[in-house]
């Protein structure tokens, strides 16, 4: 994949910090009606935790071009590693110490989010640094490890909760500490490349945000993160309480399906990235997504459910890292600039569209089908953007 071999470590220290990002966003869903169960939070309350989380990695990704450039990616990585393990950490004994209340768990969510914020904002500028021979499947490679760490996170987290009793999630909180922690040790020793060439500058803030191409990759992030996000931080909630299937059997086939489809997607599109036209793959994606929040959305039966779930992963892997490289490809110079703030416009679908679902399924009493139904706006959004930019570059 890399022109130097000396690149090889950095772009696996890429990986493995995705999967730390990965950890960030979906252990704590895995927990949502245990925490109902054991503190009486209400659903109102566990909305606001996602709202929350990717609220911080917001603010972080539109503050992070300020500091980012100048202390280095290195020291970015670093930094987003030591606040992911502490904000695990914490998780394990701050809701108890509070005794359920709720600055117990928003307290680690917004160490963690912090450290997954930077994250998002410095890894793919990292592996698009890297002399690689194939951007678009370099980026997808990266993305897929995202799928890959959620896969993991609910597997690993589903098979200690079936052993030790989901009463002890809290040493599973502390074992992922371990993961950022090697990612840290990684960072300190991996090259890392600048992103714009020596003797170049980067697009000022008001030269980028003029361009109407970036602002379009803006809306196609914001989509990407939201049909993304929506049913990867509500399919554990929804299996259970939804289409009332026990919390394994939900984990595994609508959280984890979810993951690991989409990780496929990932992988496949990076495999044949050169046979395969990006923009086809994208607007195929988006209406396979439309289906699968249908499905989702319309079926009350588990299988259909939980197909919708898995197809929705298949559908949304491509909608990140596609609309990344198309950027990068489309967009020169854009430097740590565009892509923090292409993943500010991510982070701010990530938190909105769950919340919306969230919200409105509140408004429907508690009902998760016509709350997760609401948000096939975004797909729709995202195929119609697709469109448009094979139509602005003819």
């Amino acid at each position: 994949m890399t022109k130097s071999k000396n690149y090889n470590m950095t772009i696996y220290a890429c990986f493995l910090g995705y999967i730390v990002q990965a950890i960030v966003n979906n252990f704590l869903p895995l927990l949502f009606i245990t925490f109902r169960r054991e503190y009486g939070i209400p659903l109102s309350t566990v909305t606001w935790l996602i709202t929350v989380n990717f609220g911080v990695q917001l603010t972080v990704d539109a503050l992070a071009p300020v500091f980012a450039d100048r202390i280095g990616y290195r020291a970015s990585m670093i930094i987003a590693d030591i606040f992911c393990g502490l904000g695990f950490a914490l998780l394990s004994f701050l809701p108890d110490i509070t005794g359920g209340g709720l600055a117990g768990f928003m307290v680690p969510v917004c160490f963690y989010a912090v450290g997954g914020g930077l994250l998002e904002v410095v890894v793919s500028p990292i592996v698009e640094a890297c002399p690689t021979d194939n951007k678009a499947s370099a980026m997808a490679l990266l993305h897929s490890f995202y799928c890959w760490g959620q896969a993991g996170t609910v597997l690993i987290s589903t098979v200690f909760f079936a052993v030790c009793g989901i009463e002890n999630w809290r040493i599973m909180a502390l074992i992922w500490v371990i993961v950022p922690i090697l990612d840290l040790i990684m960072f300190l020793k991996v090259p890392v490349a600048p992103l714009i060439k020596e003797g170049e500058k980067g697009r000022a803030p008001g030269s980028l945000i003029r361009d109407k191409a970036f602002l379009l990759f803006c809306v196609m992030m914001l989509c990407a993160g939201a049909c993304e996000l929506t049913v990867s931080q509500w399919a554990s909630s929804f299996a259970e309480a939804g289409l009332k299937v026990s919390k394994s059997a939900g984990d595994l086939l609508g959280t984890m399906g979810f993951a690991l489809f989409m990780g496929t997607s990932r992988a496949v599109y990076g495999r044949y990235s050169d046979r395969i036209s990006l923009r086809k793959f994208m607007a195929a994606s988006a209406g396979l997504c439309v289906i699968s929040y249908m499905l989702i959305g319309l079926s009350r039966s588990p299988v259909p459910g939980l197909i919708g779930c898995m197809l929705c992963g298949l559908s949304v892997g491509i909608f990140w890292p596609g609309t990344f490289s198309l950027a990068g490809r489309s967009i020169k110079n854009g430097g740590t600039l565009m892509f923090a703030v292409l993943a500010l416009a991510g982070d701010l679908g990530c938190g909105s569209g769950p919340t919306l679902s969230g919200r409105l399924s509140l408004l429907f009493d508690g009902d998760m089908h016509k709350g997760l139904l609401t948000a096939v706006i975004f797909p729709v959004i995202m195929l119609i953007c697709v469109a448009y930019t094979a139509k602005t570059e003819k």
